[in-house]
């Protein structure tokens, strides 16, 4: 075989070679993206075995797995990658629990679940939405210490957890989410002394703490907020 064989014979195998890792490559993007859209769909059906009062059938009718997650009443999508971004069911009189799974919408921005009856503890697989800015749980009869995990969702920018049957101590961890600026956690069973750090959170703006137990000062580090 001559060189110039040779050489045209590497580089047709070489080219072969590079089509096939490129196809392999695009295929387990796409199975990937299946895999976490189906995770997604998953969670949401999860939430809704977990819901035993639905006194308006928003989800008994509309929520069909027929069809896409994105489709369904409540819930708004990524376009570009078909994930889960926001999840709205306030004010719907909806009764149940939240299941672990929900902690799996890792693309969620926004979860609203106010102005409901859902109760028993958060769990904690809701740490893994680390994308989260916004987490409104008010108006509920959710119990349980408030989640020292809570620390971790270090993009929230609006919390509200107020009207529930939350206890335990505020968690010194709350001071790790650094850009938040709604923090309502009124009208609950929390106790003890409001932690220092509370009042070094410099993007704070609205602060509820009002018809609780706890004590002790509460000193700010800012001028500009609404008690």
């Amino acid at each position: 075989m001559n060189n110039k064989l040779y050489s045209s014979l590497c580089t047709f195998f070489t080219y072969c070679f590079s089509l096939q890792l490129h196809y392999y490559f695009f295929m387990s993007l796409i199975v990937s993206g299946t895999n976490f859209t189906t995770r997604d769909k998953h969670a949401l059906v999860a939430l809704k075995s977990s819901i035993t009062q639905d006194p308006h059938h928003f989800l008994t009718h509309n929520w069909s797995t027929n069809f896409s997650v994105c489709n369904w009443f409540g819930v708004t999508c990524d376009h570009r990658h078909g994930r889960v971004r926001t999840l709205n069911l306030g004010d719907m009189g909806l009764s149940g629990t939240i299941p672990s799974h929900l902690g799996n919408l890792s693309f969620l921005i926004e979860l609203n679940l106010g102005g409901n009856t859902f109760h028993h503890n958060l769990p904690q697989e809701l740490v893994h939405l680390r994308r989260l800015k916004s987490l409104n749980l008010s108006y509920n009869e959710f119990s349980g210490n408030v989640p020292q995990w809570i620390g971790a969702l270090s993009s929230l920018q609006h919390l509200n957890l107020k009207n529930n049957r939350f206890g335990g101590v505020i968690p010194k961890s709350i001071s790790n989410l650094t850009v938040l600026e709604t923090l309502e956690i009124g009208h609950n069973l929390i106790e003890g002394s409001i932690p220092y750090e509370v009042g070094r959170m410099s993007q704070l703006r609205i602060l509820s703490m009002s018809v609780n137990h706890l004590s002790g000062p509460l000193f700010f580090a800012w001028n500009q907020f609404v008690l």
